[in-house]
């Protein structure tokens, strides 16, 4: 045929797959719906939508209906599949070869053609192994001939010109035919609704089990469960096409871009592959000026296909609930690697230093913190060393009283001489005076016992598990195959519900009064009025232990007055306490105030025998106070104004949702008022998306001028850590190919956030 080119699908090719040759007039794949801004006309109700209403009989021959696109031409032989009870199956298509026009097409009963089995034997199936029978399909083409011809005659109408009819198998019945090929589709609204329940944190299934309930059953769903699992699966392969690396990339740029002190840097190797990252939003910056003194850095969390080390920074707030001060992904544990993070964290946080850093005994670690934090008191995390002591010594694993004098040597002594007798007794009796370990660990005593600590601020943790909850939180949802993209939408979820997990805590101070089993009088009730409800009950436990002690006036010297207070349930242990009356200054010798920040029971025994009714002012930290993140609310109260357009938007959207919702239950059973909503819907989409359209023109003009695309980054090298299972990839992955120009790989060695300037809120 003259001017003509004529393209054949092979037998047995995926009814999703057919020729695409305009991106003005072409056909669409049958799983997504036609672009509503493409004209007017399409924008109008399918002919084949008032087939259903078998004007016509549509069980019947076809030839002579006209449509005006071959979509709606498809819609009308996939209602004649359902009356009649077989599937449709695109084939032929014939194009004008000069304006690439489709002239002609082919619509097949998806049983035509054959399927050639090369061997039939079940023994042969898997290699000839005996026992083992391969993945066996079944057949399901019988070479039937009946089709639908579809022509474009001289209206600019595609006619129907040749329907056999005549079919050489069974036809389903109706309530089966749900499970056609044809019948089975994801329109761009349902996949709309699918992302956001994936983006929401729910799984597939439990998505498709969602929808199954909203429709009333999975015939009314208009897919499958494997078409939703493949759907999901294609939406995450195009998410990261371009690469994972580069779309967490592209991601901590557009947070950079809502975010004004927003705060990444990313560090390339020498083959442009992604190194390390480190990232922390303006918040994180706000909760680190306020709750910054005490932080935990754990890098035990690697579950992610590239085998990188996760490395949280967090902290703990005034309701002692975890607080994120920033992420990072290294490639290796190396001192030059944390060096470089702990260099860049500082940075991005002003220069400001921690009082206390809780890791494990890591000794990269150790030398990147004596370089970089060489102020801040490096402590140990006394569960691993408990842990370790415990698990590598097989003679000593079962004796409890080793453990018990293991663990209080940890963090059981009261002073400096208590230890040391404890640990040379410990020594003494297990036989461990040449062990290498104790003697190591003995030598960074000033890390991890916690009599030698009690000099600096450490909030009264004693190991980093408020790390380990961290990691327990991502890994919660976070799996071996893991994408660096799908982590990094774990990890903003996981930081949305802490954040919200606040305000609620915030919310229940500001409106609720504690209780208490004493009478909230004098000292107790100031208690109650400053400090939050969580650090109210630890206050409250002081107290009581204060009314239980007993105390001894041992000498006066003008204003100073030096106590023994004692308690019974401590063999008689006692501290001292010196008490200055005309300044209400206090010490004590437990020191618990300076290492926790609030006054030990001892303090509260002087203090009530001294007739003061309330706490000093001078030993209430505010970092424990409800009034804690007073600056940050005066800050946002002073910018509230910029938001107030975002926050109106959010009631109109789900008011207009529900309005709309509550039209269509009205009008579902009344054929002409489905009508005239479809009417409406149509004639507002052409208007709506004729305005947004020219409102994405301007839009993309003003971004092309900020983005920041120039930074092409490579994927780190994939990892198969031990027990991994091979997993056979899939055809969605297979034809997923990273496209990126060589030449442009390595811009930079690293770059990320401008460095923000030091300032206090």
């Amino acid at each position: 045929m003259e001017n003509e080119a004529e393209t054949h699908n092979q037998e047995g090719q995926n009814l999703n797959s057919i020729v695409v040759v305009s991106s003005d007039e072409n056909e669409t794949d049958i799983n997504k719906d036609v672009d509503p801004a493409a004209s007017s006309e399409q924008n109008m109700i399918p002919a084949s939508e008032d087939d259903n209403t078998y004007s016509v009989d549509i069980t019947g021959s076809l030839i002579g209906l006209t449509r005006k696109t071959i979509d709606e031409m498809y819609q009308l032989y996939s209602n004649h599949a359902r009356a009649v009870g077989f599937s449709v199956r695109k084939s032929t298509t014939r194009y004008c070869n000069n304006q690439k026009v489709v002239i002609e097409k082919y619509f097949l009963c998806s049983c035509s053609g054959t399927k050639k089995i090369e061997d039939s034997n079940p023994d042969n199936l898997s290699g000839g192994s005996v026992g083992k029978i391969g993945k066996r399909s079944c057949l399901t083409r019988t070479g039937c001939k009946a089709l639908l011809r579809v022509k474009l005659n001289d209206e600019c109408l595609y006619e129907v010109v040749s329907h056999v009819m005549i079919h050489n198998h069974a036809f389903t019945r109706i309530e089966w035919s749900h499970h056609h090929r044809s019948e089975r589709r994801i329109s761009n609204v349902k996949g709309k609704a699918i992302e956001d329940m994936i983006s929401s944190g729910m799984r597939a299934t439990d998505s498709y089990r969602y929808m199954v309930h909203e429709a009333g059953g999975e015939e009314n769903v208009g897919h499958t469960l494997m078409d939703h699992m493949n759907f999901v699966n294609r939406w995450k392969m195009n998410a990261i096409e371009g690469g994972d690396a580069q779309k967490v990339i592209e991601m901590l740029q557009q947070e950079d871009a809502k975010d004004n002190d927003f705060f990444f840097r990313v560090k390339l190797d020498d083959d442009g592959r992604l190194c390390n990252v480190f990232w922390r939003d303006s918040m994180m910056k706000e909760d680190y000026d306020i709750f910054g003194d005490v932080m935990v850095f754990d890098t035990t969390y690697r579950t992610n296909k590239y085998n990188l080390i996760c490395a949280p920074f967090v902290g703990i707030n005034h309701h002692w609930k975890n607080v994120m001060f920033g992420c990072a992904f290294l490639s290796d544990e190396k001192v030059e690697s944390f060096q470089w993070l702990f260099e860049v964290f500082k940075k991005s946080m002003g220069g400001k230093c921690p009082v206390s850093l809780f890791t494990d005994q890591d000794q990269a670690i150790s030398n990147a913190i004596e370089k970089v934090f060489p102020e801040t008191r490096h402590r140990l995390c006394l569960w691993h060393l408990h842990q370790n002591a415990v698990s590598r010594f097989a003679k000593l694993r079962s004796q409890n009283s080793f453990k018990d004098a293991f663990k209080k040597c940890l963090s059981g002594c009261v002073d400096e001489n208590e230890f040391e007798s404890c640990w040379s007794s410990m020594i003494s009796d297990y036989k461990l005076e040449n062990h290498p370990w104790f003697n190591r660990l003995y030598g960074l005593k000033e890390k991890w016992c916690t009599a030698l600590s009690k000099d600096l601020f450490s909030a009264g943790i004693l190991s980093s598990q408020r790390s380990e909850s961290t990691n327990h939180a991502i890994g919660f949802s976070a799996k071996k195959n893991t994408s660096l993209t799908d982590f990094f939408g774990i990890f903003k979820e996981m930081l949305k519900n802490w954040r919200n997990k606040e305000q609620k805590d915030e919310f229940q101070c500001s409106r609720s009064i504690p209780e208490s089993a004493l009478p909230l009088t004098g000292m107790l009730k100031h208690a109650s009025e400053v400090y939050t409800l969580t650090l109210f009950r630890d206050f409250e436990a002081e107290f009581l232990k204060s009314i239980s002690s007993s105390s001894t006036l041992i000498l006066v010297e003008d204003i100073m007055m030096v106590y023994n207070v004692s308690s019974h349930d401590n063999d008689g242990l006692s501290h001292r306490v010196i008490f200055d009356c005309l300044s209400n200054l206090i010490t004590c010798s437990c020191k618990k105030f300076e290492e926790c920040g609030f006054l030990c029971y001892h303090c509260l025994r002087v203090l009530h025998i001294n007739s003061i009714v309330s706490i000093p002012e001078s030993y209430i930290k505010k970092r424990w106070t409800k009034f804690a993140k007073s600056e940050i609310w005066d800050k946002f109260n002073s910018t509230v104004g910029r938001s107030e357009k975002f926050r109106d938007c959010i009631p109109w959207r789900h008011e207009m949702a529900r309005k709309y919702y509550n039209l269509v239950l009205q009008c579902q059973e009344n054929k002409e008022a489905q009508m005239i909503v479809e009417e409406g819907y149509n004639r507002d989409s052409v208007a709506i998306n004729a305005l947004m359209s020219s409102l994405t023109i301007t839009e993309q003009s003003d971004t092309s001028i900020h983005s920041n695309s120039s930074h092409i980054v490579q994927d780190p090298t994939h990892s198969v850590t031990k027990g991994r299972s091979q997993r056979i990839k899939g055809h969605f992955q297979k034809s997923k190919k990273k496209k990126i120009d060589a030449s442009n790989s390595i811009q930079a060695k690293e770059f990320g956030s401008k460095t923000p300037n030091i300032h206090l809120l």
